[in-house]
């Protein structure tokens, strides 16, 4: 995790309620997730949940709502509990704590399919994820990056194209939050990427490297540190039903795609995401690689349009499409009363230098 300095002002000044507030939801977010993916949980029970100051998230009785930060409640999902709205913000004003319950709690439910895979990508306002020669650094700002750390943290794995690690070569940690890092899955059909690559070496997480099975010799286990995963291969890529089956038998149920284009779009013309997140930022390229690439759509009646939350990430924009089965969580009416201000909830400011370090 990049360390901010501390100035004097800092050592000597007590946390903001908001840091606190934020962080103490961070964590109860992070132990939803983990009760999401623990098949052993009761799903027909309350559950009500309280966090310290110091972020630790311990049960009380659900019939003591007000002492409780976090509520589960059968057929209604996760709701903020009454000690939450304790402090609650004036409606002119923000409420960091809110605003991260409204973004990720949905996130945090229990799926009943085998495998639930949300992805995301960063454009431009014109549509483009990089230049044409593949500058990506940084399309979205701060706060969306931060955003992408913690839904690594809220996830089983993490996926990746070979088109992102050769252009970006990326560590896909979570160094920035909160949270354990998740498995590091990256699609390389051909085996074009070096073994010399970053995450294929750092020991920070567990890593896969998929591959079309013809192009692993026998006997080979590893290139580099990642573990060969050999799968079928089809026209466009790897076989997408064989890649979540072999990640399902490894216990890796809720998958992130974070990029790029060629992939997400794979997922999504497959049918194979229950949620696909698109951080719009006030940037026009011009020309370069596009995001979402689909066949074309003749009428506007057949076009996708799914059931939309939307959330302010700094000055970038972040659409979250509800594209699974079932109803979709209640979402804000407007803009401002989703705005996840980075300022309340972490110390840190980072420079545009540190920013072109922690991808």
């Amino acid at each position: 995790m990049i360390r901010p300095k501390i100035t004097q002002r800092e050592r000597s000044d007590p946390p903001r309620r908001h840091d606190t507030d934020a962080a103490r939801a961070w964590s109860l977010i992070l132990s939803a997730a983990r009760l999401a993916r623990n098949a052993s949980w009761s799903l027909d029970h309350p559950l009500a949940l309280r966090a310290d100051p110091d972020g630790r998230v311990s049960p009380v009785d659900p019939a003591h709502r007000s002492q409780a930060d976090l509520l589960w409640l059968p057929h209604a999902g996760w709701r903020p509990g009454n000690r939450a709205g304790d402090h609650a913000e004036d409606c002119h004003r923000e409420d960091p704590a809110r605003a991260l319950f409204d973004l990720y709690l949905p996130l945090c439910r229990p799926h009943p399919g085998s495998v639930e895979v949300i992805a995301h990508l960063g454009q431009s306002i014109d549509g483009y994820i990089a230049t044409a020669n593949g500058d990506a650094r940084f399309v979205t700002g701060e706060a969306n990056i931060r955003h992408l750390h913690r839904m690594r943290a809220l996830s089983d794995a993490v996926l990746v194209g070979a088109e992102t690690v050769a252009a970006d070569d990326p560590r896909l940690t979570t160094r920035l939050v909160l949270g354990p890092n998740a498995v590091r899955v990256v699609l390389d059909p051909r085996r074009r990427l070096s073994p010399e690559r970053h995450l294929f070496n750092d020991g920070a997480s567990a890593t896969l490297l998929c591959c079309d099975r013809a192009r692993i010799k026998p006997g080979e286990q590893h290139h580099g540190q990642a573990e060969l995963i050999g799968l079928p291969a089809v026209s466009d890529g790897l076989d997408l039903g064989a890649l979540l089956g072999t990640l399902a038998e490894r216990g890796l149920l809720r998958i992130f795609v974070e990029g790029g284009g060629t992939t997400v779009s794979r997922f999504l013309q497959a049918g194979r995401l229950s949620r696909l997140q698109i951080a719009v930022a006030p940037l026009v390229i011009g020309s370069g690689r596009p995001g979402v690439r689909l066949p074309p759509t003749e009428r506007l009646a057949d076009a996708l349009r799914p059931a939309t939350r939307i959330f302010r990430m700094g000055e970038d924009v972040l659409y979250d499409f509800e594209l699974g089965a079932g109803v979709p969580e209640p979402s804000a009416d407007a803009i401002p009363q989703n705005t996840i201000n980075e300022d309340t909830v972490t110390q840190a400011v980072l420079s545009r230098a540190e920013l072109s370090r922690i991808r």
